[in-house]
């Protein structure tokens, strides 16, 4: 009775608390207006260590998607997580996990958004550990290390700012114009978005973190952790297009969209393909950043927010039904047995390959014609394109193997799409996966905008969708796959559904060689010439002295009377001397 009334207070106070957060966030988005508060907690060598907090339009209206999203979430643990026994401590541990969130998104100070930035890394390891087995703490180690190089990266850059006396980077936009400090600060900022937002080379730790439970891979996943880095570069903005470090994010960002897009198609973990789908969607975010459409950037970090989480809800939905099941191989045929979940299943799906007028299209189809719009090169004009194909794709070959065909699970199987939490959660968001996105671009950009291109540039984006949907199609085709699978396509296959070998790069590759020189040299120096010259050697030479030198006493009195006699004889000549 005490998890029901937690998980529903959970739900009742953050979901009316995001209501009222929208609604300011509305308010101050028509009036343009912020509240910026701070107090200072103590000086420290004439630089003041200031608590600041800044409330605008961008920060409120992301505080309400999270909270919106993480009420909906906890609502859901208690269908999803009910055989759970340690209930109250997840839901707990989930709510610190908003409240470091939280701390991130409302400070424009470097100090306070490392109180969140560390509280998120900390509190999303003791979530993907979750379960408690050894592959779930590979997962965490793998998730938390890499997370800890963004983290190192904002300590340097808070001792760098010593310099200005403050940390408060908002105060610094009009004076970066020749500062080397800031050139520094801005690389480093750069580097932990990276990492937290699981850009190429830091990518592997986020399918690895699917071994938490669903609706966390719901929440952290979709609005929250992965979304963190590119809020903060959305806040440093300014400083990026300053010092002309775009043009790196940009490539970087094309090749995680192009490597996570690729790399879905060939996966058949369910949750791994909706995690790849998240790093193909934040690649895509990153790169129209780095181009300096920062607001378009949070625009489809909103429109995402709400038609993942109801992806990842559907897919728990359909894993708790198949008895913990990930495999897309066991499905089939669900849209007969769960057709709630299957049509939130596939209106998340659609919105995500930018279906017209379903939340993913505003943003999606917005950023595709700027990039038309822009000046680019052919390499990254193709990555963008090709990488929205492969979206359809792999959102078709999803739909392919999970609605049609008949059911491959166990032959006597029981499907239920009864469960009150779960619908009321899925239901909740399909509503704002339908409708958000339209509602957001009106209210983000109120003067209406018309993007003038040829016609086939104009067309472009929908014919992709449409030839990445068939290609899903052909690749799902037994025939097609059975060749495809085959030896003479196992290195291509291998390579891109491995993710490039990032796993294998970030893990084993980083840690062999060290650990090898490590043995080695234990091996040589410690249990080697080290411990017989050292210790052991010592002590075996003083044990064999002793031996000898008493096996002399032993056998001969004499011998015992004489050393006695000559050992008196040094001390009198010492004593008169």
């Amino acid at each position: 009775m005490y998890f029901f009334s937690i998980c529903s207070l959970s739900f009742f106070s953050l979901f009316f608390s995001s209501t009222l957060i929208f609604l300011f966030g509305i308010y101050y988005l028509i009036f343009d207006y912020s509240v910026f508060v701070e107090w200072e907690l103590f000086s420290l060598n004439g630089s003041m260590v200031i608590m600041t907090f800044i409330f605008d339009w961008m920060s409120l209206i992301f505080m309400s998607f999270v909270m919106y999203i993480s009420s909906l979430v906890i609502y859901y643990s208690e269908d999803y997580m009910s055989g759970e026994s340690n209930m109250n401590r997840f839901i707990l541990v989930v709510l610190m996990f908003i409240l470091s969130m939280g701390f991130l998104i409302i400070s424009p100070n470097l100090i306070s958004i490392l109180l969140g930035w560390d509280g998120l890394g900390l509190v999303s390891y003791c979530l993907v550990i979750y379960y408690q087995n050894v592959k779930s703490y590979g997962a965490g180690m793998l998730t938390a290390l890499s997370n800890r190089i963004g983290d190192v990266a904002i300590l340097i850059s808070i001792s760098w700012m010593l310099n200005f006396g403050g940390w408060n980077y908002i105060y610094y936009y009009n004076f970066i114009s020749n500062s080397f400090e800031m050139k520094i600060i801005t690389m480093l900022i750069i580097l932990a978005s990276m990492t937290k937002s699981a850009q190429i080379p830091f990518s592997s730790w986020l399918p690895a973190a699917m071994a938490a439970p669903t609706p966390v891979s719901a929440l952290v996943h979709s609005s929250t952790l992965v979304t963190a880095g590119v809020y903060l570069l959305i806040r440093f903005s300014p400083m990026l297009n300053m010092y002309d470090y775009g043009w790196f994010l940009l490539l970087i960002g094309c090749l995680t969209m192009f490597m996570a897009g690729l790399g879905a198609n060939f996966e058949f973990d369910l949750k791994k393909i909706i995690a790849l789908s998240t790093l193909s969607q934040l690649g895509l975010m990153m790169s129209i950043l780095s181009m300096g459409y920062s607001k378009l950037a949070f625009f489809h970090l909103l429109a995402h927010a709400l038609f993942k989480a109801l992806l990842f809800m559907c897919a728990g939905s359909m894993i708790h039904n198949l008895k913990d099941s990930q495999d897309i191989r066991f499905m089939g045929s669900i849209v007969n047995f769960m057709p709630l979940t299957s049509v939130c299943f596939n209106v998340s799906s659609l919105s995500l390959c930018g279906m017209p007028f379903l939340a993913g299209f505003y943003s999606k189809d917005l950023i595709l014609e700027m990039v038309c719009l822009s000046w680019l090169n052919c390499l990254i004009f193709f990555l963008f394109f090709f990488s929205t194909g492969l979206t359809a794709s792999y959102s078709f070959r999803l739909f392919y193997y999970s609605m049609s065909g008949d059911n491959n699970f166990y032959s006597s199987f029981s499907f239920d799409d009864k469960g009150y939490y779960i619908s009321f959660g899925m239901i909740s968001l399909l509503f704002v996966a339908v409708f958000g996105g339209s509602f957001l671009s009106w209210l983000i950009f109120p003067i209406p905008y018309m993007i003038v291109l040829p016609y086939y540039l104009k067309f472009l984006t929908i014919i992709v969708v449409l030839l990445g949907s068939y290609f899903g199609y052909f690749i799902s085709d037994v025939s097609f796959s059975y060749d495809l699978f085959s030896l003479n396509m196992l290195s291509f296959v291998s390579f891109t559904g491995s993710m490039w070998f990032m796993p294998f790069l970030s893990t084993n590759f980083v840690s062999y060689f060290p650990l090898k020189m490590g043995y080695y040299s234990s091996k040589t120096f410690d249990y080697g010439w080290g411990e017989l010259f050292g210790g052991q050697g010592i002590y075996s030479m003083f044990t064999y002295m002793i031996g000898y030198v008493q096996s002399w006493y032993d056998s001969n009195y004499k011998i015992y009377l004489l050393t006695f006699i000559f050992w008196m004889f040094i001390l009198v000549v010492l004593f008169f001397l």
